[in-house]
C-alpha cells in the first residue's frame, strides 16, 4: 500500500520530529541562559501573600554566594566578627532576623555530608536583598518610602509566568533565613575540601580539640579524597523570598521577613529524644534498644496489658503505667554495650560521627542486650508485674498518694544505673551474668532495690533527694559505681575510699554531718559503705 493512501505514518513521524526539534531548541535556550552565573532557573510559588522562587544550586555556589543575615551591610557596625553574630542591643533588637549561630554544630554537619553516602539536607530558605533595599535614598523608593519594584527580579519563560529566570547577580545580597546551620555545614565542607582540614569550635566559635582532616574522614568512613571533592558539585534545594515586594515600606518588609522565619520554625516541631531513638538508623545502641522494646516479653505489647514503653518522652509521669521509656532503653543499651562496642560511640578525640555498625555486630549486640533483659525480667520485682501488679505502686514513694515501694528498678534513672554497672562488670571485669543475677535475686528479695526514700537504702541521697523529696538524676553514675561495689567489682582500696567519701557527701546534712544507714546524724567520716553481696 502506498504512503499516499495511508498518510498516518508520515504525520506521526513529522509530529515526533517536530517534538524532538522543540526539545533541542528548548535545551539550547536553557543552556544559553543557565550557563550564566548571574541567573538561576526557578519556579515561582505563591502561598497567601508570600511569593517565592524555588530552584537548586551546587554546594559550591551556596558556599560562595549565600551569607548569614548577620553579615548584611545593615549590621556592619554591630557585627561580632568572632562569632558571626549580631551584637544584641537597643539599636539592633528590631532588625535581627535569626537565632544566634551555634558553631559547635558545624563539625558534625560537615562530617554528615562527607561521611554518609545517603546524606540529604532540606532546602535552604534565603532572602534576596539588592543594595538599594538598605538605602532609603535609593530611587527604588518613592517619596512615601514605598518600594517601586520588588527585590527579586524574575523573568518568566512561560505564558503563566510560573517558570523563569531569577536574577542572582553579585549586586544582590543573598542570606539564609532558615537553614543557617545547614549553610554552616556546607561552609565547613568547602573549607575541608580547600584546605584539607576543619577546626571544630564551641558555640561561640572558639577553637576546641584537634582539627579534622581528610585523612581522618577517609579512615573513619572509608571515603576516597576524590569522592569528597565531588561533593562540591552536589545540588541542594533553595527557596528565595524577596527582602521587599513592590508597595512595601522597609518596616513592613522587615516585619514580613521576620514573621516568615518565626512561622517556619513554629510549624517545625523538634523531635524528642525518644523519637530520635525510634527513627535513628545509624546509631547501633538506638537500633538495638528499639528492637528489644518491641520484641522482648517484658516490653512487647500484649492484648489486655497496658503498654510498658513510652516512645516519646524521656520521663515517666507519676500515674503512668509504663515501665520505662525508649530514651532510657537507648541509654541502657549504650551504657551496657559500650564497653563491648566502644567504636559505636563518637570518636571524642576527633569529634567524628560513628557509622552504622555491621549487621553481624548488631546481631551480637542484640543477643547480649536480650540476655540482659532475660535476666532482669527474672527478678522478683519484675515478676510481680506478671502477677498483676502495676508499675505506679512499685515506683511511687511511700509518702505519695496511695503509697508505693520506691523501687529504683521502676525508675528510668535506676534502670540506666543498673545497666551501666552490669556493663562494667560483664564486659570490663569479666563477671558472669548468671553469677551476678544469683546475687541480685537475693538482694531484690531482701528489698535492696526498694525504699529509696529511707536512710537504710544505699540509694538515699544518691538517687533520692531527701530535702526536695524527688529523684536525683545526677546521682546515676554514683549509683552505678555503688552497684559495681555491692556486687564485688571494686577491689582497690583507694577506689573504695573515694567511693565512701562520695557516698558520705551525698548523704551530707549540714556542715560536717551525714545521715547514716541507721537513720542517725553522724560525722561524715563515720558513713560507711553497704555490705558486699557474697
Amino acid at each position: 500500500m502506498s504512503s499516499a493512501s495511508n498518510p498516518q505514518p508520515d504525520i506521526a513521524s513529522r509530529i515526533l520530529e517536530q517534538q524532538n526539534q522543540e526539545r533541542e531548541a528548548l535545551a539550547l535556550l536553557l543552556d544559553r541562559h543557565l550557563s550564566r552565573s548571574d541567573q538561576l532557573l526557578v519556579q515561582k510559588t505563591q502561598m497567601g501573600s508570600t511569593e517565592a522562587f524555588i530552584g537548586s544550586v551546587t554546594l559550591e555556589w551556596l558556599d560562595s554566594r549565600v551569607r548569614f543575615a548577620s553579615q548584611l551591610p545593615l549590621f556592619q557596625k554591630k557585627f561580632d566578627a568572632k562569632t558571626d553574630n549580631v551584637i544584641r542591643d537597643e539599636q539592633t533588637v528590631d532588625e535581627i532576623l535569626q537565632r544566634p549561630l551555634d558553631w559547635s554544630r558545624q563539625a558534625s554537619l560537615t562530617q554528615y555530608l562527607a561521611g554518609r553516602k545517603a546524606h540529604k539536607f532540606p532546602a535552604v530558605l534565603v532572602v534576596q536583598s539588592p543594595s538599594w533595599v538598605d538605602d532609603p535614598k535609593a530611587p527604588e523608593w518613592d517619596k512615601n518610602g514605598r518600594a517601586l519594584k520588588p527585590a527579586a527580579i524574575f523573568t518568566p519563560l512561560d505564558k503563566d509566568s510560573t517558570i523563569g529566570l531569577l536574577d542572582v547577580s553579585e549586586t544582590v545580597a543573598i542570606f539564609a533565613l532558615d537553614g543557617q546551620h545547614r549553610l554552616m555545614g556546607v561552609q565547613g565542607l568547602m573549607m575541608l575540601l580547600k584546605t584539607g582540614r576543619l577546626q571544630p569550635y564551641n558555640k561561640t566559635k572558639k577553637a576546641v580539640g584537634n582539627a579534622i582532616t581528610i585523612d581522618d574522614l577517609s579512615q573513619q568512613y572509608q571515603v576516597e579524597p576524590a569522592d569528597l571533592q565531588r561533593l562540591a558539585k552536589e545540588k541542594i534545594g533553595i527557596e528565595f523570598i524577596p527582602a521587599v515586594v513592590a508597595g512595601e515600606t522597609r518596616e513592613e518588609a522587615r516585619r514580613r521577613v521576620r514573621s516568615i522565619f518565626v512561622h517556619v520554625n513554629l510549624m517545625a516541631v523538634n523531635l524528642s529524644q525518644g523519637q530520635l531513638a525510634l527513627l535513628n538508623e545509624d546509631d547501633g545502641f538506638s537500633i538495638i534498644a528499639r528492637k528489644v522494646a518491641v520484641t522482648h516479653p517484658l516490653f512487647k505489647e500484649k492484648k489486655g496489658r497496658n503498654p510498658r514503653v513510652n516512645w516519646d518522652s524521656a520521663t515517666v509521669a507519676t500515674k503512668s503505667t509504663v515501665l520505662t521509656t525508649l530514651q532510657a532503653m537507648k541509654d541502657m543499651s549504650e551504657r551496657y554495650l559500650g564497653h563491648k562496642f566502644p567504636h559505636w560511640k563518637p570518636v571524642d578525640k576527633k569529634g567524628l560521627i560513628p557509622m552504622r555498625p555491621e549487621d553481624e555486630e548488631l546481631e551480637e549486640g542484640l543477643k547480649e542486650f536480650r540476655a540482659l533483659f532475660d535476666s532482669l525480667s527474672s527478678l522478683v520485682s519484675y515478676q510481680r508485674l506478671e502477677d498483676g501488679a502495676e508499675t505506679p505502686q512499685l515506683r511511687r514513694f511511700s509518702f505519695e498518694k496511695d503509697g508505693g515501694e520506691g523501687n529504683i528498678l521502676f525508675r528510668p534513672v535506676g534502670q540506666i544505673a543498673v545497666a551501666q554497672a552490669l556493663g562494667i562488670l560483664v564486659f570490663k571485669k569479666r563477671f558472669s551474668l548468671e553469677d551476678i543475677f544469683k546475687k541480685l535475686q537475693r538482694y531484690d528479695i531482701d528489698g535492696g532495690f526498694s525504699g529509696m526514700e529511707f536512710p537504710q537504702s544505699p540509694w538515699y541521697g544518691v538517687l533520692y533527694d531527701p530535702n526536695k523529696k524527688r529523684i536525683v538524676v545526677a546521682g546515676r553514675d554514683l549509683a552505678a559505681r555503688l552497684i559495681v561495689y555491692i556486687l564485688g567489682g571494686i577491689k582497690d582500696d583507694m577506689e573504695r575510699a573515694e567511693l565512701r567519701l562520695e557516698l558520705a557527701e551525698s548523704r551530707r546534712v549540714g556542715a560536717n554531718q551525714a545521715m547514716s544507714f541507721e537513720g542517725k546524724f553522724v560525722d561524715l567520716k563515720k558513713v560507711g559503705l553497704p555490705p558486699v553481696l557474697s
